[in-house]
């Protein structure tokens, strides 16, 4: 009787084997090659969280204020670029001022404008970094990039490089989990946080609150505990038996180890997404009784309750689907109240989320990053809207090793384009990677003849906002 790998190594020409085997030597280069917790130099941070704001928020209406867009409001901005425009037809390089108001905050002084109360009351926590800069003004390949460094499908995502580095904190959970805007996912969906070319055990798990917080974990309904374990323990039984006999299959084990952690996970999941042990207070504190910050505010708690047991990497979507209108921040029309909208989803939760970590001693291991993948430009599109900009942008961090209350590099007078201290998303990915404990330039994966690593041939760490 034929098993499996034999069927393969006989049907098509043997073809199957091949592609087997390749998948084989890839799973054990990697796992050879994996720091696997095995630090490259001493880390800063245990875990990051990221608040991702999908649609693209404007920089200089929250966080960069520039006197010069009212100076120039209605007039022709000099040096525009059209081309720079995602819709060019319909940005005539007009500059329209912030529709809001700013305000200077805590001993830093750090600015920030009316719509972010909260976050605003923490300024000397943040980390601003005004001076972001990326490669693409298209949603799709700027996501893409944002997670995974390159505008391309098929890259490994920054929560897998981390999962693949630094290993399991928590040998019942995953260690990169997701949560989406309950409109939907982004643009690209789970290439945003899959594996590309490296072993789907590093991807990120979907996450959801409620009885079943990873669809398809449950057992099948009216199977008990212990004939479920039974049929594992079958199963690994038969699996030992064949890597006896076929000792070069090393990857055997790293299939088994994924049946043991759903297992696992059956119990302690269910435990980690349970919001009703939370007091009264923390759940108002992240405003889950007021319908505007409900969601996001539940997965901001779920986010802290994940990273308190060992999950490595979690991030959360604001913001999905088409992110135009009331689906996310991109607003290329009415743009004051796409941001009205938005701005009043996350402030709450994302000032509780911080201030949370900092009360249960987390936010000094725990690296918080705020902000979208790309921004706005100061001229006016159509009637009343900001198109893309990929020229200079802000990106908010706070805890797990960065300076506190600190203002990093600038854009120009009108906040179209980063002149100062410009940091690119693979500057800031290697940073992620070095606070973390990871040399960014020695995390790396063999794919197509080449060490393939997240931050491409490029790629610096941004010193200036390590503290």
């Amino acid at each position: 009787m034929w098993n499996r790998r034999d069927l393969l190594k006989s049907a098509g020409a043997g073809f199957g084997a091949v592609a087997l085997d390749a998948l084989f030597a890839g799973e054990v280069a990697g796992n050879d090659a994996a720091p696997g917790g095995r630090l490259h130099h001493p880390a800063k941070a245990k875990a990051v969280i990221v608040l991702c704001m999908f649609g693209g928020p404007s920089a200089i209406d929250l966080f960069d204020p520039k006197p010069a867009l009212a100076t120039w409001h209605g007039k022709t901005m000099p040096g525009f670029d059209a081309n720079d425009s995602f819709f060019a037809d319909e940005s005539k390089g007009l500059v329209m001022q912030s529709p809001y108001t700013f305000k200077r905050y805590g001993q830093s002084g750090m600015d920030f404008c009316e719509r972010l109360p909260r976050m605003a009351a923490l300024a000397d926590e943040w980390c601003m970094v005004r001076s972001m800069h990326c490669d693409n003004n298209n949603h799709r390949p700027a996501i893409l990039q944002a997670n995974t460094g390159f505008t391309r499908a098929g890259y490994p995502s920054l929560g897998s490089w981390v999962s693949y580095g630094l290993g399991s904190g928590n040998a019942n959970l995953p260690g990169y989990v997701v949560m989406l805007d309950p409109v939907g996912g982004p643009f690209g969906g789970a290439l945003n946080w899959g594996t590309g070319f490296m072993p789907a055990a590093w991807q990120g798990v979907p996450l959801r609150a409620g009885a079943e917080p990873i669809a398809d974990l449950a057992p099948y309904q009216g199977m008990p505990p212990e004939r479920q374990r039974a049929r594992l323990d079958l199963l690994a039984r038969i699996n030992q038996r064949h890597a006896q006999a076929h000792p070069e299959d090393s990857a055997l084990s790293a299939r088994l180890d994924s049946y043991e952690l759903a297992w696992r996970m059956q119990k302690h999941a269910p435990e980690a997404v349970d919001l009703a042990q939370e007091s009264a207070a923390t759940r108002t504190a992240y405003g889950l009784d007021d319908k505007p910050t409900e969601a996001f505010g539940r997965q901001c708690l779920l986010a802290r309750r994940l990273v308190e047991r060992g999950v490595r990497f979690v991030q959360i979507y604001s913001g999905g689907g088409n992110p135009m209108g009331s689906n996310g921040w991109d607003g290329h029309s009415a743009f004051k109240a796409n941001h009205d909208a938005r701005t009043a989803q996350v402030d709450r939760p994302t000032a509780a989320l911080i201030a949370d970590l900092k009360a249960r001693g987390l936010l000094d291991s725990t690296l918080v990053i705020w902000g979208g993948e790309f921004g706005r430009l100061p001229v006016v599109q159509g009637k009343d809207g900001r198109d893309h900009n990929i020229n200079g942008y802000t990106m908010l961090l706070c805890g797990g090793g960065v300076r506190r209350g600190l203002v990093y590099g600038a854009t120009d007078e009108f906040g179209y384009r980063a002149v100062d201290h410009r940091v690119h998303l693979h500057d800031l990915h290697a940073t992620v990677l070095h606070l973390l404990g990871l040399d960014h330039t020695r995390l790396t994966w063999p794919h197509s003849g080449r060490a393939m690593r997240l931050t491409d041939v490029s790629g610096e760490v941004v010193k200036g906002i390590i503290a």
